[in-house]
């Protein structure tokens, strides 16, 4: 695991093997056992990389190049079949200096060239230099586990593992408009898009070929592609089972300690079962609490790991300082507002002292269609907006002890009533939702395209039609939601402790096998994810296998009306403060002030505000 850059000059212009350093730095925390460096014969390419040692501690560092020089690569991420395709190479006539996944890579794109990649399991982001043809070539993996963002530079290229690595070359970076009003609607800015007008994305599942003559058209090479077939639960079940063990049992190797995250849910509890199945000694298992009972989940971590067998590490959090969300800014070079990467940010550096890597629960819900949204997406018409408007604003003014409550749960289920399908997962997964463009500066909305942030989610729910809703809404959250969100929050949080998180739900096999499950399978008697909990059931104890679905929720309700409440005053009704540039203070402040003095729940909202002006701010520095 680790941290990649690298410069693609144009044609008649040399890259700078000490810019090329200079990103790299900026990486260090995704890899603090090696930072190396590399250019190409003619100056055209240079590569960086810095590295988290997990697999041939000796002899994988990288920049990597083939024996003859022709094909050299720098690579983030970890590739779990590597023993398979070594040996099919070698049965090729491949000779290998290493035992290193790098490797296997590398001398696996010299003998098929991009027809490699479907051959691949596994999380990745890499580069890989010809020297013969000068071309450059970035790819990604399919679900977008490991990142890679792009600076076109003129007809040449610059590309890091994080956005803010670009920073340290001093290049002017103006904020996106468009970006602007994204991140206030969902709380990321969706790909190829940053908040950065001349940074983009790689999408998850694409690869980019580049020469000195220019930057091509990224160009998608497999896609999530949900088609139901017929079956039963019982052989669904069974199927299910036995890849999820084969999953499990291929992100097992490394050449460090190994964990697992925690959460006492039925996905992360069953994939601790199978580590701690193929384990001879007491696996090391994470967690993390809040000292408010109405958020805390230890309880049912603990008796997770004490009916598994683990070692278990429980961390309890009290409100933090405020000026945590500037911590967090740094974290996540670019707006990131799910309140949860903080616990996340908390556990993997709880796990990171004690393992290299750890095992993760992430991707069930998407795969199994386990969230309420998904159900009830294509369940109704829409209705008419001032009606949802008038409800939604009722409902939040009703009581809830938490976000799990029925009536915040209402207000949310209204606010997107008045929207079409796609539409309609966008309100609920995001932020301020189609409200957002309305806190803009009325000197800024007039720059910002309308609705431009349903680009995506619009795109994923029409590519089929005439599939049934549950289908098209399991696809439209594996491409929109699972990349930008969960996997952005899952990487930010364990590389800035230099922890790797593997997750087996993403395993390819499983995810598509789960693309061929009928809807009918996926939810049975109202009980979601019913064909996974009939798979583990011999692995979960009976009450977490039946409690009800619980997110991972954070007491910010009380931090922001208590310890933080001056905190909040100070940062977002600041008139000078960087927020005054783009938003509008007299609708910020009402936000504000419906949060801590009209008893409206803005939780989100108000968090989602604090991390844009502490990101501002840190550019501002």
């Amino acid at each position: 695991m680790c941290g990649i850059a690298g410069i693609l000059a144009p044609r008649g212009e040399a890259a700078s093997e000490q810019r090329v350093r200079a990103m790299t730095l900026k990486l260090a925390h995704r890899g603090p056992d090696a930072l190396t460096t590399w250019q190409s014969e003619e100056a055209a390419c240079a590569l960086g990389h810095t590295r988290l040692a997990v697999i041939d501690l000796e002899s994988g560092d990288q920049p990597m190049a083939t024996a003859d020089g022709v094909y050299t690569i720098v690579f983030n991420g970890e590739i779990y079949n590597f023993r398979e395709l070594r040996r099919e190479l070698e049965a090729r006539g491949r000779a290998f200096r290493t035992r290193s996944d790098t490797e296997v890579l590398l001398q696996g794109w010299a003998e098929w060239g991009e027809a490699v990649l479907p051959r691949l399991e596994g999380m990745f982001a890499f580069a890989i230099w010809d020297e013969r043809r000068r071309r450059l070539t970035l790819a990604r993996d399919r679900a977008g586990q490991k990142p890679l963002h792009l600076l076109r530079s003129g007809r040449g290229l610059l590309f890091a593992s994080e956005a803010g690595a670009f920073e340290a070359l001093g290049v002017p970076l103006d904020i996106d408009p468009d970006a602007m009003a994204s991140y206030l609607a969902l709380g990321y800015v969706p790909a190829p898009h940053t908040m950065w007008r001349d940074v983009s994305v790689l999408p998850p599942a694409h690869l980019l070929v580049c020469t000195p003559d220019g930057v091509g058209a990224p160009r998608r090479w497999w896609r999530f592609d949900p088609h139901p077939r017929p079956t039963s639960p019982t052989a669904a079940a069974r199927r299910v089972r036995a890849l999820l063990e084969a999953a499990v049992e291929r992100r097992r190797v490394c050449d460090v300690p190994l964990g697992a995250l925690l959460s006492g849910g039925v996905d992360s509890t069953a994939v601790t079962a199978l580590l701690q199945r193929g384990s001879e000694a007491p696996i090391h298992t994470f967690s993390i609490g809040f000292d408010d009972p109405v958020y805390d989940e230890g309880a049912w971590a603990r008796r997770a790991a004490a009916h598994l067998g683990t070692r278990h590490t429980h961390r309890v959090v009290t409100a933090p300082a405020p000026e945590v969300v500037d911590e967090l800014a740094r974290c996540y070079d670019l707006p990131f507002a799910d309140a949860s990467a903080l616990p996340l940010r908390i556990v993997s550096g709880v796990a990171g002292e004690s393992v290299t890597v750890a095992l993760t629960g992430d991707g069930g819900d998407e795969i199994f269609a386990g969230y309420w949204r998904m159900h009830a997406v294509g369940s109704t018409e829409p209705i008419p907006a001032g009606l949802a408007r008038a409800a939604s604003a009722l409902a939040a003014y009703l009581p809830g002890a938490d976000f799990r409550s029925p009536a915040r749960r209402a207000e949310r289920l209204l606010r997107g009533a008045a929207f079409p399908a796609a539409e309609r997962l966008a309100e609920w997964t995001g932020v301020f939702g189609a409200r957002g463009a309305g806190l803009l500066r009325d000197d800024v909305r007039p720059r910002v395209r309308e609705g431009g942030y349903l680009d995506a989610f619009r795109a994923a729910w029409c590519i089929d039609p005439a599939a049934a809703p549950l289908v098209r809404a399991v696809r439209t959250t594996f491409e929109t939601y699972l990349p930008e969100d969960l996997l952005v929050k899952a990487d930010r949080a364990s590389m800035a402790n230099s922890l790797e998180l593997r997750s087996p739900f993403l395993d390819t096999a499983l995810v598509e096998y789960c693309a061929t499950l009928p809807p009918g399978i996926q939810r049975r008697g109202g009980a979601l994810k019913a064909v996974l909990k009939e798979a583990v059931s011999d692995l979960v104890p009976p009450e977490i296998l039946m409690r009800p679905k619980r997110g991972f929720g954070v007491p910010l309700p009380g931090w922001l009306r208590g310890p933080w409440r001056g905190f909040v005053n100070e940062r977002l009704k600041d008139p000078t403060g960087p927020l005054s540039a783009w938003l509008d203070p007299t609708r910020v402040a009402r936000v504000v002030e419906d949060h801590l003095e009209r008893g409206i729940d803005r939780e989100h909202q108000v968090w989602a505000l604090l991390i844009l002006d502490a990101w501002l701010r840190k550019g501002r520095a």
